[in-house]
This record gives C-alpha cells, structure tokens and sequence, in this order.
C-alpha cells in the first residue's frame, strides 16, 4: 500500500517532508569499471570495442563490421507493420512541429551610445545518440532525441546501439530511418559513450552525447562530460496527479501505473481534495494490477514509493507541488489554467482530464526527456536549445568606443590587467597606466 497523508494530520509536515526528501536512486558503484572501459577505448580505439563488444554483448562486430549498412535501416522501416510505421511517422511530425517552435531567432540592435550588439543561433556539428538495445526497445525515445536535433540543424547525428547476440530489434531501424539517421553503429555501454567522446577509427567523435542507458552508460556520460556536452543524467521516472473528485478513479490509477511500471524505484504520487475519491483511486489501482503484464514492477514501485496526499483544496494541493518538483503532473480539473500561476516547477504539464501522461510519451508533441528527482527545480527538458550554441555580437565603431572605452580601461586599471587597458586605450589615444 502507498502511504496516506492528509494535510490536516499533526504530524503531516514531518512525514511531507520525509516524502520530499526521498532518495530512490541506489548508490551506483560502476565509476572504477566505467573508467577503465573509457581509458581502454582511448588507448585502443576500435580494438576496444571489438573485445568489450565480445564480452558484454556475446557479439563479435569484427566478423559484421560496427556500421549498420544504409540499405538494412531502410529494409527495417519498410518491413514494419504498416499501423506501427504509421504511428511512428506520427510522433515524428508531430514531435518535429512541436520543437520548431521553439527555434529561436537571431538578434541585432543598436544601443543609445552607436554600438550594435546582439546574438546568433548555431548548431553543435555532430551528436551522439545513445539507444538502449536488447529487450529495452524505446523507438519513442529514439524520437525524442533525434527530431529537435534535426530541427536545430545538426549536420550530423551518430547513433550507436547495443546488439546483444547480435540482435537489433527491427522497430529500432526503422524509427531511425523515420527520424532520418543513417548513421548507426552495433556498440553499446560505456564503450560507446567513450566512443562517441573521444573518437576511434571507425567512430568520429562528437560534441554532445543525449539518450538513455544503464548505470554503466549514465556514469560514463558523467565522466566524459565537459569533453563533451550531455543531456542529463536521469533518474527513476515519477508522476504527480492533482485531482478533485470529479475524475475517472479508473482514469487516474492507471496514469499512477504508468510511471510505476517504468521501474521499481519509480513514484507515482496523487494529490486530492477528497478522501473518499482517494480510496476508489487505490481500490482502482489494485483492480488494474490484478490484470496488468508488468504488475510485479508496477506494485513494488507503488508499495515502495507511491504516496497519496489528501488536501483542503486545490489551492493547499498547489502549494505542495513547488517542493516536490516533479517530472510530470497531471492536472485533472476542470480548470487546470487557473493552478497554472500556483506552482513553478515541472519538467511537463498535462492540463485536464483527457490527457494522460502517457499521450506525451509517445506523440502529443513536447519532449519526454524530462528533469528527474526534483531537479525540475533548475533544469527543463531536453529541447532544441540543446543543440544550439548561442555567440554574442558587438560592434562598438569609433564614435561608440569613444562613448564606453574610458570606462573599460578604468576597471582594467582596477583589476591590475595592464594589457586590457592598453587594447581600449590606444585605440582612444589616452593614458592607460593608473598614477
């Protein structure tokens, strides 16, 4: 059973609290491996992945070679049940819509002392995108993170993929052709991440690395961050319902489901102004476990981590999202708009009661890679901004350096940077040595 609180309970701070400040993910002890496997690949490049690729994945590439040929990615997404390629297609366009609307433009101006100052938007030239492989098939999460790159206009997109015995699932192919990838190599763990970063003879190294894996994959990210640019390092999933009762209980137990099938260190939290709409929730939830394939994950994360939280009102509700700063909420009134000034952190936002977290998984358009374990506090979700660069512009001209310079060799002198001072001052003909 979740844990039952109720905001009017004396000791309903203290247990909130506790609620906030728990920890899911375990402790991953992989940095020592994760680092010989990056060290190994740097020193021996393809010979690395070959012998790493043998002992992790039972799988020699050598004998097929690391390069998923052209024609095959092409064969898989023509090969695909036709209702399956037509939704794949779907979320793509639909995905692509969505992200170009958030490209943003470049930018000019003049300011009142004559200089022109502004900024531009460029592309990063290569990402490195990480599939998981074996019984995970996410080609959703393929999407994801191909489409916004494509829309930023990423020349070049490197996707590397576990085969394990040599197996790549079809579905994965095919969302890549979709997405536009042809670039696709049969590697995969922390031997792909090291890869992508630094370079092999096969494999050219990238700028920035997005995509899901283990806990080998998520420290090797880690590591190799600041050689080059990553998503984010993310955690187990989570969901925060807020509902009246006037909802489906139905409806609502399976959106707690939905993130509690992810994982068994998943949360699905609700939060409600009725008691009673809340114990047809969890007698819903249990109804729904009884018949759900992936009940045993489902349950342990519900048991472990799930948390039902009884409010006065909507506006008490409101107050207690901030701290909690979930993944995705759910926003099942019938006037979600009016919460929306009551709350400032979320990575995604589901408004009413026909739309489920899971239509944003897949298709409604925004991303699902999302900010995890309250990190929504400062962090959004994965968007086209992530492969941009922004570079800033100026030009002062004579008469607008005339206007700021003396000021700019004045806090050179200040700092003690002589030659700061010099590079503004001889252009001005004026002293730049303090007295």
């Amino acid at each position: 059973m979740p844990q039952i609180l109720t905001t009017t309970d004396a000791d309903f701070t203290t247990r909130y609290q506790v609620l906030v400040a728990l920890r899911r993910e375990g402790e991953s002890d992989v940095g020592d491996a994760v680092r010989g496997i990056i060290a190994d690949v740097r020193a021996c490049g393809d010979e690395a992945l070959f012998a790493l690729t043998q002992k992790f994945d039972r799988f020699d590439v050598r004998s097929t070679g690391m390069a998923v040929p052209v024609d095959d990615i092409k064969a898989a997404c023509d090969a695909c049940e036709p209702t399956l390629r037509d939704a794949l297609e779907l979320a793509a366009a639909r995905i692509r819509a969505y992200h170009e609307k958030q490209m943003p433009d470049d930018g000019l101006f003049t300011d009142d002392a004559g200089i022109t100052l502004g900024h531009r938007w460029t592309p990063v030239d290569a990402v490195g995108l990480y599939v998981p492989g074996g019984l995970a098939a996410y080609p959703s999460s393929l999407l994801m993170n191909a489409v916004p790159a494509k829309v930023a206009g990423v020349p070049r997109i490197a996707m590397v993929v576990p085969t394990p015995d040599g197996v790549i699932n079809p579905v994965i192919l095919a969302a890549a052709h979709v997405a536009g990838i042809d670039e696709i190599y049969r590697v995969g763990g922390a031997q792909a991440i090291a890869a992508l970063a630094y370079g092999t003879e096969t494999i050219a190294r990238v700028d920035q690395i997005t995509g899901p894996g283990n806990a080998f994959v998520a420290e090797a990210k880690r590591q190799v961050f600041g050689q080059v640019g990553i998503d984010m390092i993310a955690g187990p999933s989570e969901i925060l319902v807020v509902s009246d009762d006037k909802s489906d209980p139905s409806w609502i137990a399976a959106d707690l489901l939905s993130q509690a099938e992810h994982d068994e260190i998943a949360q699905s939290i609700l939060i409600t102004t009725d008691a009673a709409f809340a114990d047809q929730v969890v007698q819903a939830v249990a109804a729904h476990l009884a018949v759900l394939p992936r009940a045993d994950i489902a349950r342990k994360s519900w048991d472990q981590f799930g948390a039902v939280i009884i409010a006065q009102d909507l506006d008490e509700a409101c107050a207690l999202i901030d701290p909690l700063a979930p993944e995705h909420i759910e926003l099942a009134v019938d006037e979600p708009e009016a919460l929306l000034p009551k709350f400032k952190h979320a990575g995604s936002i589901f408004m009413g009661r026909h739309t489920p977290e899971a239509v944003g998984d897949y298709l409604a358009g925004p991303n699902h890679v999302l900010p995890t374990s309250r990190t929504a506090r400062f962090a959004s979700g994965l968007n086209v901004l992530d492969f941009l660069k922004r570079s800033s512009i100026l030009n002062c001209g004579p008469q607008g350096l005339q206007q700021v310079g003396s000021a700019a060799v004045r806090l050179a002198q200040e700092e003690g940077l002589d030659a700061h001072a010099l590079s503004v001052a001889i252009r001005l003909n004026m002293p730049w040595q303090r007295d």
